[in-house]
């Protein structure tokens, strides 16, 4: 029972301790732009990817 009553003091002190700390306020929230990447397509000369487990690349 004397761990309960520890565990709980130790919660209300951390409930205490984050109550004191004032939650940040923002009076203006400025998101920036995402850059758009350029589409990749595949060429006739691309590498071709294998499966290093294998010993064949079929």
């Amino acid at each position: 029972m004397g761990e309960d009553d520890l565990l709980s003091e130790m919660l209300h002190a951390w409930r205490d301790d984050v109550d004191s700390v004032p939650f940040p306020q923002f009076s203006e929230l400025l998101i920036p732009r995402q850059q758009v990447r350029k589409r990749c397509t595949p060429t006739a000369s691309a590498v071709r990817v294998t499966n290093a487990t294998r010993g064949t690349d079929a």
